[in-house]
């Protein structure tokens, strides 16, 4: 183990900007990206880990390489849980949640990558998995597109192969669910009865309102609503859950086994959907899917289908992955040959660790330096 010290972490961010500035009910979404990072033994193997690179990926940059690389470099890659720990104590007055966080679960699942590449093991066996192939659902459909557009997009996800799909509601900033009830008749009637539809409200209603909206589209077999309230408003996550019984998704933007424990305890969630490259990496995310399994809830991690792919795998009460594509063409870049969904299912690589290759030429001709 001695020539697997850590030697060198370096960071790149890379992004593109949104063609046609696409919206949601919350946000418009002008570019995407991500923050890459890359952790260097001693003896030349090599990890990697990402996080999101949309806004903030400067100050991630730094803070992984000013405050977390000096901590980590000539440690072991196999100390997760001991590294984890010092980072967390060491960076609580900056932030429990946030950048912080999306600094450590990139540095933590490139870690991991390495565990794998030591041990000669894909993650996913590592995790005690052995399922190869895992569902995906395709998800897009903006509040920005009219009705043909989206109807139109859902369509081309199914002739992909999907057999689940997902789309935004809220439109017009949610102050239109007649038009949003309008919408998911017109999908559904397009798609079939065969297909899954997922919907996600991106925080726009209160509980009532989120509620009622459910209600009237229930009857069009939807599979769960996303986020109808504030992430951060756990009683009103509470009350849409007893007004209705369309299962609530909800946890993309919560963080750490604190922020599911808080979920699960006050009936908040039926599918819990924290991101591993957000919420603190695979060390904390096999922790919180143990919560999910104690309460016997389901769990489908938000987006970043490639890293998820592992803990879909291991995990007995995850659903799914999420294949957003809005991200395909990065994600194509910044990869070589990662793999792509067949038929509603991805493959997991046998390869060592994420069983993943980056592209370093895109990645080094696209690299945002400071």
């Amino acid at each position: 183990m001695m020539n697997h010290k850590i030697r060198d972490v370096k960071v790149h961010l890379v992004s593109m900007p949104v063609q046609g500035g696409f919206s949601d009910a919350t946000r418009k979404v002008e570019t995407i990206g991500y923050t890459i990072v890359r952790v260097i033994t001693e003896d030349g193997l090599e990890g990697f880990g990402v996080t999101y690179h949309e806004v903030g990926g400067e100050a991630t940059k730094l803070l992984i390489e000013k405050n977390i690389a000096p901590r980590i470099i000539g440690r072991y890659p196999f100390e997760t849980e001991v590294i984890w720990a010092d980072m967390f104590q060491y960076l609580r007055g900056v932030g429990r949640k946030g950048l912080m966080f999306c600094a450590l679960s990139a540095v933590d699942i490139a870690l991991w990558d390495l565990k794998g590449k030591i041990t000669n093991l894909p993650l996913y066996r590592l995790f005690g998995g052995n399922k190869k192939e895992v569902p995906v659902y395709g998800s897009g459909g903006w509040t920005s597109y009219s009705d043909e557009e989206l109807v139109e997009e859902m369509k081309e996800l199914v002739s992909r192969g999907y057999q689940m799909i997902k789309f935004k509601v809220g439109f017009n900033g949610g102050n239109s669910p007649s038009r949003d009830v309008e919408r998911v008749r017109k999908v559904r009637e397009a798609v079939g009865p065969g297909i899954g539809i997922m919907l996600d409200a991106n925080n726009c209603w209160d509980a009532a309102a989120g509620a009622r909206f459910a209600n009237r589209v229930k009857d069009y077999d939807i599979m769960f609503l996303e986020e109808p309230v504030f992430a951060d408003d756990i009683p009103g996550l509470k009350k849409f859950k007893m007004s209705t019984d369309l299962p609530l998704a909800t946890g993309e933007h919560e963080y750490t086994k604190y922020g599911v424990r808080d979920l699960v305890i006050n009936q908040a969630a039926d599918i819990v959907q924290l991101d591993g490259t957000r919420a603190g990496g695979f060390t904390e995310m096999l922790k919180v899917a143990a919560v999910t399994q104690a309460w016997n809830l389901k769990f489908a991690p938000h987006a970043m289908e490639n890293i998820h792919i592992h803990l879909v795998s291991a995990c007995t009460n995850a659903l799914f992955l999420e294949r957003l594509l809005l991200f395909e063409e990065i994600t194509r870049n910044i990869y070589v040959d990662a793999p792509e969904p067949v038929s509603g299912m991805m493959t997991i690589p046998d390869k060592p660790g994420l069983g993943l290759e980056l592209n370093m030429n895109f990645i080094n001709e696209y690299d945002e330096k400071l």
